[in-house]
């Protein structure tokens, strides 16, 4: 009699471990700006189509990556950003598991434009977590990874997407939280070629807030700074005139 337990085959493995990490088009979004920022860019702009139903495209000026690396970042779990477990205990970027590029290409189509600062860039396309062609060309220092058809290969799961409205408003909201906390930035957001949220980059935080939320917010908000035992938050908060009930 045939045991009820049977070992999934890798591709099964891989969208199942995608669904951990990817669950709507913002999670893409979250992924790749996390990249950008680790990557020490000061130029992010996200371009989405149909709020990323279409496509999902995030282009830096960060440090790029080798051809070597660039190869491996579609492998799960490979990281630059820790080397053994005591890495754990002393992480100071967004990621380290490794699993970004792998999880989002096992659902979706992708292609990926780097260069480390050498002569020529490497553009890697994937389909489905399989990488089906490698290329040179000119481009500058940085990242360029355009997401395309995202869940073609898991109908269930795209089914499940929401509105347009709603996907953007989740994307939008992504995009404020890590444009606000890093004022160095200058983000740039669009949806179907439209601007929908610039920051200047001027690491002004106020300015960042006046661009965000309108002059109105700025005129009502006040700085806040704390420390204690080596620990300091800085950050601004609203008066209660801007107070309102919301989820949110």
């Amino acid at each position: 009699m045939d045991g009820k337990i049977k070992k999934l085959d890798d591709s099964l493995i891989s969208k199942i471990a995608a669904g951990e990490v990817i669950e709507r088009p913002s999670s893409v979004v979250k992924e790749l700006v996390e990249n950008s920022i680790d990557a020490d860019a000061t130029q992010i702009t996200v371009d989405v189509s149909k709020a990323g139903k279409k496509t999902v495209s995030v282009v830096d000026n960060g440090y790029g990556m080798t051809y070597d690396d660039a190869m491996l970042s579609f492998e799960r779990h490979a990281t630059s950003k820790i080397q053994d477990v005591d890495d754990l205990f002393s992480i100071h970027t967004l990621g380290f598991r490794g699993e970004a590029l792998a999880s989002i290409s096992s659902v979706s189509k992708v292609e990926m434009i780097t260069n480390a600062g050498g002569s020529e860039a490497v553009r890697i396309s994937a389909d489905g977590g399989k990488i089906s062609d490698v290329s040179s060309l000119g481009a500058p220092r940085g990242t360029a990874v355009k997401v395309s058809d995202l869940f073609f290969n898991t109908p269930a799961r795209k089914k499940y997407m929401k509105s347009d409205a709603v996907e953007l408003e989740h994307i939008v909201d992504i995009v404020t939280r890590y444009a606000l906390i890093n004022p160095k930035i200058h983000f740039r957001l669009l949806n179907d070629g439209r601007p929908v949220l610039s920051t200047p980059g001027t690491d002004d935080m106020l300015a960042n807030i006046r661009n965000i939320y309108g002059k109105e917010t700025e005129k009502n908000v006040v700085p806040l700074k704390y420390s204690s035992d080596g620990i300091v938050v800085s950050g601004f908060i609203s008066k209660p005139s801007l107070t309102r009930g919301g989820r949110d």
